[in-house]
């Protein structure tokens, strides 16, 4: 529900920043605060970590991993991936 509600507040301002040059000073102006950076890196963390546990069951839908101790691994190394990947994000975006 929050990565939903996330995605469309991003999408606004996709909206204004691209409507004009002041809407895009705005956007560009809100986006350099610290809060709204943390916002941001959180709504792209619950993003990636959703997309590595997608490429896990598109994975396990061909047949790897179907085991109860494959499904147990593939947990720990989606954990372990969108671990990395969302600290790589903060690196980015600070």
């Amino acid at each position: 529900m929050i990565l939903f509600l996330g995605i469309a507040v991003l999408l606004f301002g996709l909206d204004k920043s691209l409507s004009s040059e002041e809407g895009f000073a705005q956007v560009k102006e809100c986006l350099t605060s610290p809060l709204a950076k943390f916002v941001i890196w959180g709504l792209l963390s619950a993003l990636l970590y959703h997309l590595v546990a997608g490429v896990r069951h598109l994975i396990m839908d061909a047949g790897v991993g179907e085991t109860l101790e494959g499904g147990k691994l593939g947990s720990k190394i989606v954990l372990v991936v969108s671990a990395i990947v969302i600290v790589l994000l903060g690196v980015w975006i600070w």
